[in-house]
């Protein structure tokens, strides 16, 4: 059998699951080249792993500091791993194929309809022509208006690199910075001007692309999408409610708790040390963390929409309605679905804190707690722990980092195929609660 035979015959999230493994794998190879490491500085094949899937997977978790650490070469190179990982490889994968000009084969569709979790095959080439479309011209902006704030800091060519690196890291929900010393936007805290831009693109990466593409169809909220109204409608809660619990919790400014509450759902970027926060105050964080951004976005998490979704089926049991919101019902698969993904996350988060508290036994239990969380949810924020980590701590985090980009379900059943049986058994009730 030959490499094409075998793709042919893979389903789409197993060749898309393969698709993130080789790209992980080649940007680690072109980290550990010479000219991608600063003289005197050395990166072994690990770190350069850990690195490379931080980036592909957008979580910004770091082990040495990308500044001090990689070349303009190697920044380039991760940057371009998090534009990737941002789009997802099928989207970026098909972009290249239309840019080409070739022909858009319906196993690429089909690819690039599960990467951008659309229910639809229908205007798929089209949707990824506005995907690239909306990166460009978002990305650019960012980079415009953020020039400015670094130019006060740094040398012109020099901010300009920054500034680049800093919009696709943003709008990608990446939280990577270039600025070094482990910094993070720590320096920035009190610059209204960056913390803007900075949340804008975040929020625009978040809120995802099938919304964005929604909204510029659409300006009267009545005729949005039911899946755009619970985005829009749930990621006002949670900035509200995540700034509010944050400022109560933390001895912080009203902008740097709203800062926190928006870069904690996947983007990874901070401008406080959240080694000094409290336990409540990393509690808040962990939960916006697992919540993440939404579907069809630049980031992770569980979804804005599942737990929405979740939320309202709880809702439906007390009051005695039917499961729905906005003079719309919500189909029962997505009910399943969206109990299944939370389930298997929050399974997921358990089993990596228990091996991280294994693994790192002298660390706080929220401490690890709230660095596996974050990698699961390819969030990137740390309390300061995780250069220190050990070898097995790093490969812990590696793998959960790559499970949280494609998905707790995804990982769990693309090597499960299994015919669903003809006979049914009696049914039997089990007593619950």
């Amino acid at each position: 059998m030959n490499i094409q035979e075998f793709i042919k015959k893979q389903p789409p999230g197993r060749l898309i699951t393969m698709g993130f493994a080789l790209v992980i794998l080649i940007g680690t190879l072109l980290l550990l080249l010479p000219f991608s490491i600063k003289s005197g500085v050395t990166v072994t094949p690990l770190n350069a792993l850990f690195t490379a899937t931080s980036a592909v997977c957008v979580t910004g978790l770091v082990v040495v500091d990308t500044a001090d650490t990689f070349t303009a070469f190697g920044q380039t190179v991760i940057g371009i791993l998090i534009q990737i990982g941002g789009l997802g490889v099928a989207s970026a994968g098909l972009g290249l194929m239309i840019a080409a000009g070739k022909k858009v084969s319906i196993k690429s569709r089909v690819l690039a309809k599960e990467a951008l979790n659309v229910d639809s095959y229908k205007g798929i080439v089209r949707m990824v022509e506005a995907v690239l479309l909306i990166t460009l011209v978002v990305e650019t902006a960012g980079a415009l208006l953020s020039f400015p704030v670094f130019l006060k800091d740094y040398s012109p060519l020099h901010a300009l690199g920054i500034s680049i690196f800093h919009s696709v890291a943003s709008f990608n929900n990446a939280g990577f910075d270039i600025l070094g010393n482990m910094t993070n936007l720590i320096p920035y805290r009190d610059n209204v001007a960056l913390n803007l831009i900075t949340s804008v693109l975040v929020i625009v990466g978040g809120i995802g692309f099938p919304v964005i593409l929604d909204l510029g169809r659409q300006r009267n909220f009545r005729r949005l999408t039911l899946h755009t109204k619970v985005v829009l409608v749930t990621t006002g809660i949670l900035l509200a409610g995540g700034t509010l619990l944050l400022k109560l919790t933390e001895p912080i400014s009203w902008m740097a708790a709203f800062f926190h509450s928006m870069s904690a759902r996947t983007a990874g970027f901070s401008t406080c040390s959240l080694g000094s926060f409290s336990n409540g105050g990393l509690f808040v964080i962990c939960i916006l963390m697992f919540i993440g951004a939404s579907s069809g976005s630049t980031g992770g998490g569980v979804k804005t929409s599942t737990m929405f979704v979740l939320l309202q089926s709880v809702r439906s049991e007390f009051s005695k309605r039917p499961v729905g919101a906005f003079r719309r019902s919500i189909p029962k698969e997505n009910v399943s679905r969206a109990s299944m993904i939370v389930i298997c996350s929050a399974l997921m988060v358990c089993v990596g804190t228990f091996l991280m508290c294994v693994a790192e036994p002298e660390l706080t239990f929220m401490q690890l707690f709230f660095e596996t969380v974050s990698a699961f949810s390819t969030a990137g924020l740390s309390t300061g722990i995780t250069p220190g980590l050990g070898i097995a701590a790093r490969w812990i985090l590696i793998f959960f980092m790559f499970t949280g980009r494609l998905g707790a379900m995804t990982m769990i059943t693309i090597w499960v195929s299994r015919q669903p049986k003809n006979a049914r058994y009696t049914e039997e009730s089990v007593t619950i609660g």
